[in-house]
């Protein structure tokens, strides 16, 4: 809108459309006031100027720097309409808060676009590029007024604004908090933004980066909405409050497509698929059965399925005994079996059997990150972990490779120069006969085991279910022949 860019001309170059990159008579007054003052008080730079500062230059106080500045503002001017200038201008200006360009300015402190801002609003974003913290609303109220309100009396002395439009934007209060803007796929978002960061710092916002990130904006819109629904289903029969996460990344390359966090990031930005910690319940068992088959175990050998008691490391005359979720015990069970209807009491004889630090070896060259602790529990589950580490360890289950996560296929700068691409980086790990073997295990647990509701997609899909102590969390890994997904469902709190 016209008083938009009316506001920035008035108080940062109103001689914006007659001068040619450099102002001569604006260089001229400043120092006549900075003499005058004894200090600095204002600035000679042109709108051109600052834009060339913005986009070519480092943050330094030189006379080369100003040299450099001035010649670069004559080609801008040469290159480019006035308009255009003060587009990119706007759109590459720091307003404080995180908000880089006007649009986010307006989001951010007033959760509108820029085309619906005020007068007084518009002013106050004018307001901000000088020394955006210092002008705070938000920090400084008192400050940010003062210079909002000389915003507007230039635009008036201007003929920009009348002297009712003026005495009404007076009037306006200032905004007392920020607005968070709302975007897609905030979770992955925000997951990237702290990756660029540590090696782009403010450049990430101030540099005109492109970020072509992994992500597919369809099955992210597909895993949304099924955290969506399910959340909805499950709170008609629960209390509410309940949190889910969901992860979907494909097999061959490593790319996170999906990621939900979260029933709301605007409520909560904890991320719950990389940053919760949570026992992953039967949901860890797989690799138990995995190191058995790595061990010359096959799925038709059998295993004893009874209530047992083993001692506990840490406190000698205490045993603890595995119960399986139905209290039933079946005996000389196989392996397949077992892993099917998920036995507990079998799985920790298992475990038992081939030794808990084979388990914690195979988990953690399969890609599990967090520790598996040296305790016979940790065979169902008992070591917490983030939904992310698991799927990335059946990617590898799936596979027989161990696969570097990627989020960015590459990042771009505004010369269309290539700063970083990102390519699959994979590892074989597993014998091709040990990843048959499992994933015809894992597809016998949709099948015939705890699994079975996976059986309505009527497609080839393999996985795993987990529960822990009292529905505290419940979990499904599951794979087909291009992704893995994961889901956890579960309260912050740890409750039921």
């Amino acid at each position: 809108p016209e008083h938009v860019k009316k506001a920035f001309i008035a108080i940062e170059d109103e001689r914006f459309y007659k001068h040619h990159g450099i102002d001569f008579i604006g260089i001229l007054r400043a120092l006549y006031y900075d003499i005058k003052a004894g200090r600095i008080v204002q600035g000679g730079s042109t709108i051109t100027q600052q834009l060339a500062k913005l986009l070519f230059l480092k943050p330094e106080r030189s006379i080369s720097r100003k040299i450099k500045e001035a010649a670069l503002s004559l080609q801008i001017e040469k290159k480019y309409t006035k308009e255009e200038i003060l587009g990119l201008y706007l759109n590459q200006a720091f307003f404080g808060t995180n908000a880089y360009g006007i649009e986010a300015a307006a989001h951010t402190y007033f959760g509108k676009s820029t085309e619906e801002l005020s007068i007084a609003e518009a002013a106050l974003l004018a307001a901000l590029p000088r020394a955006p913290s210092y002008y705070s609303p938000f920090k400084h109220p008192e400050k940010a007024l003062k210079r909002r309100n000389l915003v507007l009396k230039k635009m008036l002395q201007l003929g920009y604004i009348s002297d009712i439009e003026y005495e009404e934007a007076l009037r306006e209060p200032l905004p007392e908090r920020p607005h968070r803007r709302r975007y897609k796929a905030p979770y992955f978002i925000e997951l990237l933004r702290e990756n660029l960061e540590d090696r782009y710092n403010q450049g990430l916002y101030t540099d005109g980066l492109r970020i072509y990130s992994t992500l597919d904006m369809h099955y992210q819109a597909v895993a949304e909405e099924a955290v969506k629904k399910g959340i909805e289903q499950l709170e008609k029969r629960v209390k509410p409050g309940v949190q889910a996460a969901l992860i979907a990344i494909e097999l061959e390359t490593g790319k996170v497509v999906a990621m939900v966090g979260g029933t709301d990031f605007w409520q909560t930005q904890f991320n719950r698929a990389t940053q919760a910690l949570r026992q992953p319940g039967s949901a860890f068992k797989p690799i138990v059965y995995l190191t058995a088959i790595q061990n010359d175990i096959i799925p038709e050998d059998t295993i004893e399925d009874r209530e047992v008691g083993y001692p506990m490391p840490d406190k000698k005359d205490e045993v603890w005994t595995p119960r399986n979720y139905e209290k039933i015990y079946n005996g000389e069970v196989t392996l397949l079996q077992a892993l099917s209807h998920s036995l507990n009491a079998a799985t920790v004889c298992l475990a038992d059997t081939i030794g808990i630090k084979r388990i914690i070896k195979t988990a953690k060259y399969i890609g599990l990150n967090t520790p598996v602790h040296p305790y016979l529990s940790s065979a169902i589950g008992a070591s917490e972990t983030t939904l992310y580490d698991l799927a990335l360890a059946y990617i590898t289950i799936a596979t027989g490779y161990r696969t570097k996560p990627l989020l960015i296929n590459e990042v771009v700068n505004r010369e269309e120069i290539s700063l970083e691409q990102h390519y699959p980086e994979t590892i074989k790990v597993l014998d091709p006969a040990v990843v048959d073997t499992i994933r015809f295990m894992l597809r016998d647990v949709i099948l015939n085991g705890t699994g079975r509701k996976a059986k309505q997609l009527n497609r080839t899909v393999y996985g795993k279910t987990g529960t822990t102590n009292d529905y505290t969390d419940a979990w499904f890994m599951g794979f087909d022949d291009q992704l893995v997904v994961g889901v956890w469902v579960g309260r912050d709190d740890h409750t039921p």
